[in-house]
């Protein structure tokens, strides 16, 4: 049974790896189906950290959140969004240092919305490496689950919907910016 149970979890995993494969490849080429809307990008931080809060909970994080209660309008796909959100916030999860803490903020600037996600990483982190590039991982030792493309779906899905990602890396703070237009509510 243990033997059944452990092929079962190596084919499911190995699906879901395959799906965001397809996913990825299909935004990178511009062939992803996109419902594309004004939406409060703010709201869908604030509730795609709702949705995870169990497992933030379980973790030894301290959470910082600053998302302003204003309404702050992006035109996007609101799925796209929620699963880059998510990306980056398991990407926290998984790669920080125990007990530190982890930054989400979303602020206004000259007509642009960006949200961030700051954290410390358990790992030393080598800033030459594209952590965007599909299959790359901060540490070729891990053995966590991941499939290394985490990131990647979070690139090519904001691209998608016309907005831009970037990483920065400070020694080994990791931060990823996510960046649209500001839709002013009146247009």
């Amino acid at each position: 049974m243990d033997y059944i149970k452990t092929i079962s979890q190596k084919a499911d995993r190995l699906n879901h790896i395959v799906q965001d494969v397809f996913e990825v490849s299909k935004a990178a080429t511009g062939n992803i189906s996109l419902d594309l809307e004004d939406l409060d990008i703010g709201k869908l931080l604030q509730q795609t950290f709702g949705e995870m809060e169990e497992d933030l909970r379980q973790s030894t994080l301290a959470w910082r959140v600053e998302i302003p209660d204003t309404p702050m309008l992006v035109h996007a796909d609101g799925q796209r969004l929620y699963r880059v959100f998510q990306n980056l916030i398991q990407n926290a999860l998984k790669y920080s240092l125990d007990g530190s803490r982890v930054y989400i903020a979303l602020k206004r600037e000259d007509g642009m919305l960006t949200a961030s996600v700051t954290n410390t990483s358990a790992d030393e982190l080598d800033g030459s490496i594209d952590y965007t590039a599909r299959f790359t991982r901060g540490d070729s030792s891990r053995t966590d689950g991941g499939s290394g493309l985490g990131l990647s779906i979070a690139r090519s899905f904001t691209e998608a919907c016309d907005g831009t990602f970037r990483i920065a890396i400070i020694a080994d703070l990791f931060t990823a910016y996510v960046t649209f237009k500001a839709v002013s509510p009146e247009e």
